[in-house]
């Protein structure tokens, strides 16, 4: 993914430095778009920006492990809303605004899975950068996060960018030009648009 300009990153943080100013509690600011929009990669650079105190909170973390999902029949879906602890998400939420030092999961692309306290969040990171997919849902149970953010933003990608992101990012994790297409086609493609139909707006878009 192409790092963002450094320019408009740093105005981005100077916006959300503004937006958070004198909150007793930590942050929370949610950065949402479909598969292949960058969220990682604006995170990471948010966080760089902002300097210390600031850190990058995944949802990704809370995907349901393979076995589950192979129980329930949504192998094939991997990565949709109905595949992940939502509830699970919504409560490390709920801890961040309320204890000191919390425990994360991240999820590992390499080894298909997700790390239970894999990364720590301490005392000092007060501005935390939430990014996933899902944030803006307006469907349930994803709705129930709206409360929780101090600043939504989302980012906009045409879907024929983001198509070609995802089929890099599959080949560049082995799969053959054909499995990654017809993994974007009956998995990925979906998701996309189920992030732009149905998340609500944002306060701040980017680019």
């Amino acid at each position: 993914m192409t790092k963002p300009p450094e320019a408009r990153v740093a105005d981005l943080a100077a916006t959300i430095r503004r937006r958070v100013a004198g909150h007793e509690a930590r942050a929370l600011v949610a950065v949402a778009g479909p598969p292949g929009s960058g969220k990682s990669t604006l995170a990471a650079a948010l966080v760089q920006a902002l300097g210390p105190g600031a850190k990058v909170v995944p949802m990704d973390g809370f995907h349901y492990d393979d076995r589950v999902l192979a129980a329930r029949g949504l192998s094939a879906r991997k990565g949709a809303p109905e595949t992940f602890d939502v509830a699970g998400f919504r409560h490390l939420l709920l801890r961040l605004l309320q204890e000191d030092e919390v425990a994360i999961p991240l999820f590992d692309r390499g080894l298909e899975l997700s790390r239970a306290a894999a990364d720590v969040v301490g005392a000092d990171d007060r501005i935390l950068i939430v990014e996933g997919n899902y944030l803006l849902l307006s469907r349930a149970p994803w709705d129930a996060l709206a409360p929780l953010f101090d600043l939504t933003i989302a980012l906009n990608v045409p879907e024929t960018e983001l198509v070609r992101r995802l089929m890099d990012r599959w080949a560049g994790y082995g799969r053959t030009p054909e499995a990654a297409e017809a993994w974007v086609a009956g998995n990925d493609l979906p998701n996309i648009r189920t992030v732009i139909r149905e998340s609500r707006a944002a306060d701040l878009t980017w680019p």
